[in-house]
């Protein structure tokens, strides 16, 4: 995995980096899920969509993770794999894989409230795309 925790009073950051911004919006998504669980320990058993929107790369961002902690929140679901199926301007549709939460086997490390939008990064630098987000835990 691609990403780095930064320190943070009170909260938790992270920075990921990819090869383009598909990449980096699951790379994003892998380090959430990593941060709340033992992702190695998540099988692939079920998929969820999630259709979202926003004004601009870094709306987006947050609204695809918000979406997927939503997802893990009320539906009780853990993910390992994902995939962005269609990015446009204020519009991104992708898939999430994992399984449910099984006690016993599953440890939830990290609890995360939100993605929020404070010090949020999304660039393109010298070929390479990355983030910077902060996790409301």
């Amino acid at each position: 995995m691609a990403y780095q925790l930064l320190d943070h009073t009170g909260d938790l950051g992270i920075r990921v980096w990819a090869d383009d911004l598909e990449g980096l919006l699951c790379e994003a998504a892998r380090a959430l899920f990593d941060i709340i669980t033992d992702i190695e320990q998540v099988e692939v058993h079920l998929e969820r969509e999630a259709d979202v929107e926003g004004g601009d790369r870094e709306e987006l961002m947050v609204a695809w993770l918000n979406e997927l902690l939503y997802l893990h929140e009320v539906e009780g679901l853990l993910f390992r794999d994902f995939a962005v199926t269609e990015i446009s301007e204020g519009r991104l549709k992708g898939v999430a894989r994992g399984e449910r939460f099984q006690e016993g086997r599953h440890v939830i490390k990290t609890s995360v409230k939100a993605v929020t939008y404070h010090q949020l990064e999304v660039k393109e630098e010298d070929g390479r795309w990355q983030a910077q987000m902060i996790f409301d835990v």
